[in-house]
């Protein structure tokens, strides 16, 4: 009887949120969202390209910065395709194992990109406070270990166990874990407790980067170069790391604690700011601050930025 309510759960038909302002500004969200998922795949992947060709950037960092930016595309195809299909259909449906597979990539990537920072951050921390073990400690098969940490980790904590299901509409635009839960004819709560273990293990990642900063900011006083190395390559790091956590909290406040009380267009906003924001803005932030990066990814912008320098000097 169990496996025939399973069978049932799986082959379900569930049907996600609605805008009540699509019918009005259809092809407007069309037009966004295929841009935006453009921009995504194409400065990623030009920003992975230039890491695979540049032999200068065979180097620890810009390996762990090519994976941040595979996991961005990864992450954001686990969303942009579909609502892009709903949107030209006008149809926001999805079956039960689709919607289980779209969680598992969207939450696989968010926790694989705070597992990447924890390890970039560490990273840092070698570089400026030990930098004559720098390369003894963080040799090739090192980094290939920690990438795979990175990757394996998330994924086996993004397993979600199947659950008879009672009903069939997701209170979003795309589907994640909780409101998968949510669905459950079940009980919820040892669902519940493994979630919030997640949530404190991966906050400790977090704690774990910005207590790494603290050490790093303390061994940066008393030297000018180290100073000038921790901005040059850590503020992008923080900047991301800012991205990532407010993109989690906004998750967070609208899967545990989101309300119909609270107008649709906060509730969407809240929703979509974990699978927009981060994608978009972290191949910026790593393009346009990090020099080495900048220069081969944006050479005309340089260019252009250094003809205006020596005018305006001369």
């Amino acid at each position: 009887m169990n496996n025939m309510m399973d069978n049932v759960s799986y082959s379900m038909i569930l049907t996600l949120m609605v805008p009540k302002e699509t019918k009005s500004y259809l092809h407007v969200y069309f037009i966004c969202f295929l841009a935006l998922y453009l921009l995504i795949l194409s400065i990623n992947i030009r920003l992975v390209m230039v890491f695979i060709m540049e032999k200068a950037l065979h180097e620890p960092m810009y390996m762990f910065l090519c994976h941040v930016c595979i996991n961005g595309v990864y992450g954001a195809s686990g969303f942009y395709p579909k609502i892009l299909s709903d949107l030209i259909l006008d149809s926001y449906v999805i079956s039960f194992h689709m919607c289980a597979l779209q969680a598992y990539v969207i939450y696989s990537s968010l926790l694989s990109e705070i597992t990447i920072l924890t390890v970039m951050a560490y990273d840092r921390y070698v570089a400026i406070c030990k930098p004559l073990d720098y390369h003894s400690k963080l040799t090739k098969d090192t980094c290939v270990k920690l990438i795979l940490f990175s990757w394996i980790v998330p994924n086996c904590f993004c397993i979600t166990a199947a659950l008879p299901i009672c009903k069939y509409h997701i209170d979003k635009l795309y589907c994640d874990n909780w409101s998968i839960v949510k669905l459950s004819c079940v009980s919820s709560f040892v669902n519940g407790v493994f979630g919030y273990a997640i949530t404190v293990t991966f906050f400790s990642f977090i704690v774990l980067i910005i207590v790494s900063y603290f050490k790093l900011i303390s061994a940066c006083k008393a030297s000018l170069e180290s100073r000038r190395k921790f901005w040059q390559t850590c503020l992008p790091h923080i900047l991301s790391l800012i991205n990532f956590t407010s993109a989690y909290f906004f998750d967070i406040m609208y899967s545990r604690y989101g309300s119909n009380d609270i107008p649709e267009s906060l509730r969407n906003f809240l929703a979509l700011e974990l699978v927009i924001v981060p994608p978009v803005f972290n191949p910026l932030i790593y393009g346009l601050n990090i020099k080495a990066v900048r220069k081969r990814v944006f050479p005309s912008c340089v260019a252009a930025s250094e003809n205006v320098l020596k005018r305006v000097k001369t």
